[in-house]
């Protein structure tokens, strides 16, 4: 994989959930170049995927929204071919606008409103819909 002069490198993806991650990021639409690694052997997770975007910088809304998919990946921040920083994606305790609510009598599901889920257990992926207390599990959630 060639290296990139500025932009971001997204690392540690688990393979299986590369692709959502660039469907999360909206990656294909972008006119910069992005390269998309799969399968890559890691003593970490066995399997991963890596994503470099060049001339790319991800705001944090985007980050949170990441580690509904894929918790856990680490973002290497890439000025001038260095890594200047690296942040590893960890779940916020709460979460906006990202994920529906799978209770269809939820008012989200009915009002032209955002969602908001609090993270009740981080390690078990654990959320609770603000507005009607359903518990869901992160990993069968639909996104926004």
């Amino acid at each position: 994989m060639a290296a990139i002069e500025n932009g971001t490198v997204i690392d540690h993806i688990p393979a299986e959930k590369t692709y959502q991650v660039v469907n999360l990021l909206q990656l294909q639409n972008l006119t910069n170049p992005v390269t998309i690694g799969y399968n890559y052997l890691s003593k970490k997770i066995g399997r991963k995927g890596i994503i470099k975007v060049s001339d790319k910088f991800f705001t944090d809304e985007e980050i949170s929204r990441l580690s509904v998919v894929a918790p856990n990946v680490v973002l290497n921040i890439i000025k001038d071919y260095e890594v200047v920083e690296k942040k590893t994606v960890e779940t916020p305790d709460e979460l906006r606008g990202i994920v529906r609510c799978n209770n269809p009598k939820c008012i989200t599901n009915n009002e032209p409103m955002n969602t908001v889920f609090h993270v009740v257990d981080k390690e078990n992926g654990t959320i609770r819909c603000h507005y009607c207390d359903k518990v869901q599990n992160i990993n069968s959630v639909e996104l926004v």
